[in-house]
Order: structure tokens, then sequence, then C-alpha cells
């Protein structure tokens, strides 16, 4: 789908749809919709006397205009009418324009809508800046009408842009006012970013585990990494082995897929190197749970638990298109976790690649496992700051439920500034707390720590166990377990993947840049 910006007069534009909107509780509209309303006769302001069209949140109203009698002596040139409503202007943000873009282009492709177009939501009297609001619809839009149905035999979708085959081809954004059309192609191409990458984050969750194995996600990630002019190095299981990653490798030992470490980096401050962020995913391609064996029920969504190795190479390829002054450095420790006579067993104990000990309590808390590899080669390449993004435990869904995914830190400034980035994003984050009480918890008898504390605060004690390897770099754990899949279509997400926490790390980056 293409996005654009159109100057001109809303009344005057000929599509074959227009999407104006209607705050709740507003009886006589202003800016563009009044405009539209008076060439209307007043259509717009009669069903809101009548009750019909109310503005709330979710509420799209169809008129057609070819049926509609006009006193006006310059009626409408669109086909039809579409009043969005946006809910109360009280806590209208950002957000709320990618929820009602989302809605809107569904609705448009329900209606078998080509080429629409619409004003720009929230510029006018909701006070908010146009050119956020213009990244803010393009980023709906094209996350709202994802698709993943390449394995639907009678499907003639192309899976183009992340999977968007959406029949919508052409969304205008009509502005009168020329000084605001750069600001606003500007905010449409910086959405679109976002979007594609959080869409390549959603193919890689939707593939089946049979298809995207290790070796298929180091594929995908170097063929992204080319294509956006970004360097990759997969290190096989020879060179990890060398450098001592025996935390990692206890995962892989029980699968004949080989794995894959993934490096990808993008300098965008080439000389300052300490100027840099290490953004690193869970990258487990398929959990059974290993030897510690998942109950089936729970193994069907376990292709998804490369969720967050996803988010990373997402998050990367549009921070590749936007550029920003920071050096970021991604990494995915991809491996499947299978149960096998070579499999690490209950009990075994492993050697990270800083030294430690750890005794593998239950193979079925494995992220972590790969994970402190991960970040120990973070640091020892001169890690700045880090963030980790892991489909880690159902404890956090106990928590937190789907209202927040489960942040911890261990730098009070750097989690600030990643706080900020969920709320620019519309991503909430719930940060939980790293006290010693929960700590004692992943201690061992024979070891210098166990992968596991036991029931209580899961989601807590598995922090616990990934702080030990960040140690004092600024760092930020990310738990998205309850975020990763959606099971029915609501805002900017449909069923299945839903990208999560990539458009955050991206913020994230170009807010540290600046």
């Amino acid at each position: 789908m293409e996005i654009k910006v159109t100057q001109g007069n809303v009344v005057e534009h000929a599509t074959p749809a227009l999407v104006v909107n209607l705050f709740e509780g507003v009886k006589v509209p202003g800016g563009a919709t009044g405009a539209v309303d008076q060439a209307l006769g007043g259509l717009i302001s009669r069903l809101i006397e009548s009750g019909e069209i109310t503005g709330g949140a979710g509420e799209i109203t169809v008129l057609h205009t070819a049926a509609i009698t006009s006193d006006s002596t310059e009626p409408i040139a669109a086909e039809r009418v579409l009043v969005a409503g946006l809910g109360k202007s009280d806590g209208f943000d950002y957000d709320s324009i990618r929820t009602v873009s989302a809605q809107v282009a569904r609705k448009l492709k329900s209606l078998k809508v080509k080429n629409g177009a619409t004003i720009v939501h929230g510029a006018g009297i909701g006070g908010l800046d146009p050119a956020v609001s213009a990244e803010a619809i393009a980023e709906g839009s094209i996350l709202g009408l994802y698709r993943f149905d390449k394995y639907k035999s009678t499907s003639n979708s192309s899976n183009g842009n992340g999977g968007n085959d959406s029949g919508l081809e052409v969304l205008e954004l009509v502005e009168m006012d020329a000084a605001k059309m750069k600001a606003l192609e500007k905010g449409v191409a910086r959405g679109t970013s976002y979007a594609i990458g959080t869409n390549l984050a959603r193919d890689l969750v939707n593939e089946p585990p049979n298809v995207l194995s290790p070796t298929e996600l180091a594929a995908r990630a170097t063929a992204m990494s080319k294509a956006a002019k970004l360097d990759i190095k997969i290190l096989e299981e020879a060179e990890c082995r060398k450098l001592g990653m025996g935390s990692y490798l206890s995962v892989a030992a029980g699968s004949k897929e080989p794995p894959k470490f993934i490096y990808i980096s993008y300098s965008g401050d080439a000389k300052r190197d300490q100027n840099n962020i290490w953004l690193i995913g869970k990258g487990i391609t398929f959990d059974s749970g290993g030897l510690s064996l998942k109950p089936p029920g729970s193994m069907v969504t376990m292709k998804g638990d490369m969720g967050g190795g996803a988010a990373v190479i997402g998050a990367m390829q549009a921070i590749a298109a936007l550029k920003p002054k920071i050096n970021v450095h991604v990494v995915c420790a991809a491996t499947e976790n299978m149960p096998s006579g070579s499999a690490t067993r209950p009990g075994d104990v492993v050697q990270a690649m800083n030294g430690k000990y750890i005794e593998v309590e239950n193979t079925d808390a494995e992220g972590r496992l790969t994970l402190a590899d991960a970040i120990c080669y973070a640091r020892n390449n001169g890690a700045a700051r880090i963030v980790d993004v892991a489909t880690l435990t159902g404890a956090v869904s106990v928590a937190l439920g789907k209202g927040h995914m489960g942040a911890f830190s261990n730098n009070d400034e750097f989690y600030t500034t990643f706080e900020k980035a969920s709320a620019d994003q519309g991503e909430p984050v719930w940060r939980l707390p790293l006290v010693s009480v929960t700590k004692q918890q992943n201690r061992s008898n024979i070891a210098d720590l166990k992968n596991t504390g036991g029931r209580g605060a899961g989601a807590i004690t598995a922090a616990h166990f990934i702080h030990e390897f960040a140690k004092d770099t600024p760092w930020v754990h990310l738990d998205t377990a309850a975020f990763n899949m959606a099971d029915e279509v609501s805002g900017v997400n449909v069923q299945g993947a839903t990208g999560a926490a990539t458009r955050l790390l991206v913020r994230l980056v170009e807010n540290l840049a600046g």
C-alpha cells in the first residue's frame, strides 16, 4: 500500500472514500469534518442529533454521497464519506490515532476500496503535532492491514511489505496548508519504516517451525541486512564453543538443527564507538521444553518463542532506514530446544562465556541460558547499554495480564528513557522490582546459580538470572510473553504475531540518538 500526502480541499478532493472524524460528545462538527458536513447539507449534524453518529471510539459510519440530496453550491467530490469516531477528547493521543487508522483501513478493505483519502486525525481540534499524527496514521494503517496467509492455497496475496496485501492500494492524507506538506511526508515515511519493520518481525514469528529453523532465521536476517546495507556475521557452533558459550550451546544440544548466533551492526556514529546500544532477542525457533517437556497444548504457540529475536531483527530494518546517529548492535542466539539423547538434562551444570557455572534445574527455562551468553558477547564487545527482549516467562502474564509487558532494569536513568519510548509508541510496560529476597531463589548448592527460582515471582527470578550477566552495564530486560501473539483483532493487531516491542526499540534508539 502506498501512503502519500496531497495538498487540497477535502470537499473538492475526488476519491472513492474520504475519511473524516468526530470526537464523542461533539454536537456540531468543525474543521474539515464541518466543511464536509456543510457540503452534505448538514447530514452529519442531523445524524449526530438523531443519535446514529456518536463519535464513540471504534464507530465508523459510511455515507454514500450519490444518494444524498444537498443544497450546497459546492457538493462533495468523494463517492463515500466515512465518519470515524475518535472517542473522548480527553486522553486522545498518537496511539489513539494508530488504533482508529487501523480500524478505518480494515473498513476500507471490507468496502473493497482500492484508493482512499483521509484527513490528518488529531492535527486539528485534537491539538497534536501534524507530522507525528501522519506518522501514526501510516503506522496504524499498515499494521492494521497485515495478513499472513502464504500457506493458504486459495490465497492470491503476495505478502509484500511484511504480508500486507490488503486490496487498499493507495491512502492519501489530504491537507489544505501547503506549509505542512514536507513535515507530513516525513511523518508518513517514518511511520512506514516503523510498520514495515514490525511486519517483518510478525512474518518471522508467524512462520511454522519446520520452515523457520535457526538456519532459515539466519538466512532471512542476512537477506534483510544485505538489502539494508548492514553488516552481519553468523557465528557457527564451533566458533561459539571456542568463545566459551556453554550456556547457549547447552540448549542447542538436543536438536539436530545447528545453532546460529546472529550478529548485525549499524554504524550511525562511527567516530564514537561508545555511543552504542545492543539489542538482544531471544531466538528459540521452537521450544518443546527439552527434557522438561511441555504439555502438548502448551507447545502450539512455541514457534513464536523467537519473538524477541524477531523484534530486534525487525527493529534493525527500520533503524537502517531511519539512520539515527548512534551505533546499534543486534544479537539473536538462535536455536531449537528439543529432547533427545544428547539433550541437556535437569541437574547438569554448564559454564557461560563469563566463566559462571549454572545448574540447569529445568530445561524449559532455556531462554535465559541463551541470553546469558548473548549478553556476555555484548559486554565483551564494548556494550554501553543493553536491552534484551524475550518471550521469557508465563509468570509475567500471571503478574500483569495483557495490559503491560514486564520490564526490569539496573539503571533508573536508562529505564526512564526506555519508558518514554514505550509511551511514545503505545507499547505499555510496567517495571517490576529486582530485590535481594527474590534473587536468593536462584541460589544453587553446587554452582554459582541455577536457572530457575521456583514458582514464586517467576518473571522476577528470571530477570535476576539475566542481571547476573549484564552486571553494571545499563540494562533493561523486557518480558513480552503476554504480548507476542494475539487471539483476536484489536487496534493495530490482527490474529497471530504482533511484532511486540519492535516499534518500542526503534523509538528508544531514535530518542537516544537525539
